[in-house]
């Protein structure tokens, strides 16, 4: 497995997704929760347009968590989630079996909430050999100061702090890359907010025949 934990590779990279639920948002204290539901489903699309494998898991879904939030799940419609009820992730054998079945070692994870749910499982995988970026933006804590000590707790551990931009601009790597560049265009579009409408404003002033449609 590696251990560099250098840029993310398109053909290196799995993406796991863990028990973002509206029983766990409703609990997340640490940042804007309508923000992290934009971020985390950015970081999905991000994915897909690069086909980057991706494991989505739940926790109690029929009885405490939720189904997994529709956002997400839109954009994954045929993949279904590992329900479980272990609370770290990487402590159920299906969850680290789909792991390993992607062939990836750089895990990027992000989940609900940062310091168990994302925490836990970052720091297990590191120390069965992964590269483990976590995706700070696209998580949420109980509270501020529980997010921010499982950050350093993971960072302490060899986990790659990270957030959803980096994630899709190391994968597109270049903007001459013409197969995923309308598609990251996009993305940036509907989900970074100031940066988008910077990039609508240059398209509108070097292609004037772009309009608001």
């Amino acid at each position: 497995m590696g251990t560099t934990r250098g840029l993310l590779t398109t053909h290196d990279s799995a993406l796991l997704l863990i028990d973002h639920q509206p029983q766990m948002l409703f609990g997340v204290q640490s940042c804007d929760r309508t923000l992290l539901v934009n971020n985390v489903t950015a970081l999905a699309k991000s994915a897909k347009v690069f086909n980057i494998p991706v494991v989505l898991t739940t926790i109690g879904a029929k009885t405490f968590g939720g189904p997994l939030l529709p956002e997400i799940q839109a954009v994954f419609p045929d993949i279904t989630p590992i329900d479980r009820s272990i609370i770290n992730a990487w402590d159920d054998p299906r969850f680290v079996e789909a792991v390993k079945a992607t062939g990836r070692k750089q895990l990027v994870m992000a989940a609900l909430w940062t310091e168990i749910c994302l925490c836990y499982p970052a720091i297990s995988a590191v120390q069965a050999g992964y590269d483990v970026y976590a995706v700070i933006d696209a998580s949420g804590g109980s509270s501020l100061v529980d997010h921010e000590m499982a950050v350093q707790r993971m960072i302490q551990a060899g986990v790659v702090p990270i957030t959803w931009q980096p994630v899709l601009f190391e994968y597109q790597r270049d903007w001459a890359r013409m197969d995923t560049y309308q598609a990251v265009m996009d993305i940036v579009k509907e989900h970074t907010g100031a940066f988008a409408a910077g990039a609508f404003y240059a398209q509108a002033m070097f292609q004037p025949s772009v309009t608001a449609s």
